[in-house]
């Protein structure tokens, strides 16, 4: 836009010229300025979704729909209309779909959109001459005021949508068939019948002039991913303690032999951690030691060896061979393979002889470790993404990894601290990764700051690690879920809610019990469109370093041999919740959630619905894993349009009971020595059985 209102900009450069000419050349701009300005008359603004100005892309789901708001109003008081515009990246021809009024100027649209890559959208409105026609007629006409002149302007607007370019050969031929059956007669009765008619109507929108058509000034970027990138189940194991031996290290053949066990508990993510050769020097022991014996397996987070980096396999796992069976016997078993993407290498990494430019050496030539005071990790270390000579050679050099495994038949990742890397190489290579395969899905494992995790979500993460694991009381859950489903982060930031990691052994689970693992799991499960446990979380695995949230014994420096058997385990509640979640579209959705009133801060009840409510579940947890808690609570009778005296039944959907509800208010026991929750299915009134 010519900013003509700024003196200075119409006379640098032009101190050569006359004042005429100045003046010709300026008059010039503020014609332009003019035509850009009067080419917009309806006001478009506020749209949404719109990160940060359009700088970042909004993201959903194959299948999710896609709404777009924004307020449209224009001087006067004609009457207005508007549509949004979706194109592929890489088509030319916009797709248009409707807005429709909602309120105070604001207007909404939405569309399903079933391909997995990037879109592009905006927003256009226009003054609508022939609706505000008829406005005007039918008051006039209802007040008993002469409409004869108005009748002619009518047919006016129509023969303007004949001369016009839009509609297609059958509207045009319905305009000419309009104006005909309007000449046919003298009479204003019958030309008003016409031109007043429903299908007149429909046809004047498809077909008629969009009057001062104005656009919104961006074209906004959306990505669609796959649906797992919004719902999926993840299943986190090391590989070499899957032997059920101890003194053996595990391979990829025995975890083929485990993937039964992973689907019948109903996942479809398999994690793994680093699978790649683990480094020798400050090799880690049990419990983090810094004395290991010769037989410690050392921290799979140590990557490279002689026998390889990134791009390599741990030799006692097995050849890429078996890993590509492991690949196809998961898919066989209806489970994806997830890998570690860890940046972080082993002094032993081939990339500190082959690249010393990419990492930071001390003073005195030795190489600088990683550290987090007062902790310091001696062994790894970190490279430097701006360092001389690293940029750009590591950057792509990283990408390539990625790309490696990607060939390799693995598109999901779940990153090893990306808050402690640049934002801009993760937004360049998840963009550039993305191009290749669109289908790869990003889960940024960081457990930091709002709005850095925000950011990783923004620049291209599909899915983040939440503060969910520390999320404990009715009103930490309450205030965390609606946060998350209602800002503006709900339009890039999908949260995987693992209830544990290999990281995380939280403390709510250290002495809650039984019912502390049931209820995280629910909550979990339910909450979350994705979520995710630590293999060992099903058989109550949870003795902490003292004093810390970590497990004692912890497999990231040992092999272990798990007892799946184990008295008390939970895997009945895990099929329930994974089988619930394939079975309930209203499951299948994040930002569904509804919190509904229960009366005891222990007591949290809320309900997830399809948009249609064919689907409309509630879950009550009690959240205290070891006393008995109660509660009147409200059934929402009122999302039916039932009166609070009225009824409705409902299916238990962890016994199968079926019962009917007689008013809003009732009361539910829930005892954590038998089952710390309940899941209801409201029946919609008149369903079939």
């Amino acid at each position: 836009m010519n900013k003509v209102q700024t003196p200075q900009h119409v006379k640098e450069g032009r101190k050569d010229k006359s004042p005429e000419a100045a003046q010709v050349e300026t008059t010039h701009d503020i014609g332009d300025f003019l035509k850009e300005i009067a080419g917009n008359r309806v006001a478009i603004e506020n749209v949404s979704p719109e990160i940060d100005g359009g700088r970042f892309p909004a993201r959903i789901a194959v299948g999710e729909p896609f709404q777009v708001e924004a307020d449209v109003f224009c001087d006067g008081h004609d009457k207005i209309d508007a549509a949004f515009l979706v194109r592929r990246h890489d088509e030319t021809e916009w797709h248009e779909h409707p807005l429709v009024f909602v309120e105070n100027d604001r207007w909404r649209g939405s569309v399903v959109l079933g391909q997995n890559t990037r879109y592009l959208y905006t927003v256009i409105a226009w003054r609508d001459l022939f609706a505000y026609w008829r406005y005007e007629v039918t008051k006039k006409h209802g007040a008993g005021v002469p409409i004869h002149l108005e009748l002619m302007e009518g047919r006016t607007l129509v023969e303007r949508a004949l001369k016009g370019e839009r509609g297609g050969e059958k509207d045009k031929a319905a305009l000419r068939d309009l104006l005909a059956c309007i000449d046919a007669t003298e009479d204003d009765g019958d030309h008003l019948s016409h031109l007043m008619a429903h299908d007149t109507a429909a046809l004047m929108k498809r077909a008629g002039p969009r009057t001062d058509l104005s656009r919104y000034d961006n074209e906004l970027e959306l990505i669609v991913d796959r649906k797992a990138a919004a719902f999926s189940a993840w299943y986190e194991m090391m590989p070499r303690s899957q032997s059920g031996d101890a003194n053996r290290h595990g391979t990829f053949d025995d975890v083929i032999k485990r993937l039964p066990y992973v689907r019948d508990l109903g996942f479809d993510v398999l994690y793994f951690p680093p699978i790649h050769p683990i480094g020798k020097k400050n090799r880690k022991g049990k419990n983090n030691s810094l004395t290991p014996s010769e037989t410690d397996p050392g921290s799979p987070y140590a990557i490279g060896s002689e026998e390889g980096g990134h791009d390599a396999l741990h030799p006692e796992l097995g050849t890429f061979e078996d890993f590509a069976r492991l690949i196809d016997a998961a898919r066989d078993h209806g489970l994806e393979i997830a890998i570690d993407f860890a940046i972080q290498c082993s002094p032993d990494h081939p990339w500190i002889k082959q690249h010393p430019e990419w990492f930071d050496w001390r003073p005195d030539g030795s190489i600088k470790y990683a550290e987090n005071p007062p902790k310091k990790y001696e062994d790894i270390v970190n490279v430097d993404f701006y360092r001389e000579g690293a940029f750009p050679s590591l950057w792509y050099a990283l990408r390539d990894v990625v790309l490696f495994w990607c060939e390799k038949g693995i598109k999901i990742f779940r990153v090893d601290n990306p808050h402690t890397k640049p934002f801009p190489f993760w937004e360049w290579m998840i963009r550039g990764v993305q191009d290749r395969y669109p289908e790869t899905i990003f889960l940024a494992e960081a457990f930091t700051r709002p709005k850095v995790m925000a950011r990783l979500a923004k620049v291209g993460f599909n899915q983040s690690y939440s503060y969910f694991t520390w999320r404990n009381t009715k009103a930490e859950l309450t205030q965390y879920l609606t946060e998350l489903t209602t800002s503006e982060t709900r339009h890039f930031m999908r949260p995987n809610f693992f209830a544990n990691t290999p990281d995380i052994n939280p403390v709510f689970l250290h002495a809650s019990g039984r019912a502390g693992f049931q209820i995280r799991l629910l909550l979990a499960a339910t909450l979350g469109g994705n979520y995710g446990i630590y293999n060992g979380f099903e058989v109550l695995d949870a003795e902490p370093v003292p004093g810390k949230e970590e497990y004692l014994n912890s497999e990231k420096y040992e092999i272990r041999a798990w007892d799946w058997d184990r008295p008390g385990h939970i895997r009945p509640d895990i099929r329930l919740m994974n089988k619930l979640r394939r079975d309930h579209p209203a499951l299948q959705s994040f930002t569904n959630v509804t919190f509904y009133n229960a009366w005891n801060d222990n007591i949290l009840f809320y309900g997830k619905a399809t948009p249609g409510r064919d689907d409309f579940l509630l879950f009550m947890v009690n959240l205290d894993p070891h006393n008995p808690q109660g509660a009147h609570f409200e059934i929402p009778l009122w999302e039916f349009g039932l009166p609070d005296e009225g009824s409705i039944e409902m299916e238990d959907l962890v016994t199968g009971e079926r019962i009917v509800w007689h008013g809003k208010t009732q009361h539910w026991w829930l005892d954590p020595n038998q089952r710390p929750y309940a899941i209801w299915r409201l029946v919609p009134p008149g369903e079939i059985r």
